[in-house]
């Protein structure tokens, strides 16, 4: 069960929930979603409302279903599930049934956007802008370490709209 919180009441620490946790970014529906691992992503203000960035690559299958809706999650999860978070990152929703093969029961916010019930935390975002990142502005060391293939991610940005805290 979750309740609905405000996301400036958040007790989060970005740097590890994020960066060292991982999350998933979801989008589609309670019964046809995918669902994909992050490290990268971003919480703050923008436009005068919470606001959280995500990347993703473009042969991503999850690209696909962020582009397609108005609305995504980023999902939170305790330790317990790193193997999940692990598989999440590691197959691909085209020719794996990752939410399934996880044991995740899918859920749908006010919005209609997926997320998980396993989550301690759900972040659901209204897209607000999707920009791909330009590698010309980038320095040629993150070119380099980052990007050997030149499959830059797009930068979405996505309104916090709900936050759901497990009770």
């Amino acid at each position: 069960m979750f309740r609905n919180i405000d996301p400036k009441a958040l007790d989060l620490n970005p740097f590890a929930a994020i960066g060292s946790q991982w999350m998933l970014i979801t989008a589609g529906t309670a019964e046809h979603c995918n669902t994909m691992t992050a490290s990268w992503g971003g919480l703050g203000v923008l436009w005068g409302v919470p606001m959280a960035t995500a990347y993703i690559r473009p042969q991503r299958y999850t690209k696909r279903f962020v582009d397609e809706n108005e609305y995504f999650t980023l999902c939170f999860f305790g330790e317990e599930y790193r193997p999940q978070l692990n598989l999440c990152g590691t197959k691909s929703g085209r020719n794996t049934d990752k939410v399934k093969e996880c044991g995740f029961t899918a859920a749908a916010a006010e919005c209609g956007a997926p997320y998980f019930e396993q989550a301690e935390l759900v972040l659901v975002c209204r897209r607000r802008m999707a920009m791909p990142m330009d590698p010309a502005l980038m320095p040629e060391d993150v070119k380099d370490k980052w990007y050997p293939d030149r499959d830059y991610h797009t930068v979405y940005w996505g309104e916090i709209v709900e936050a759901l805290q497990k009770v």
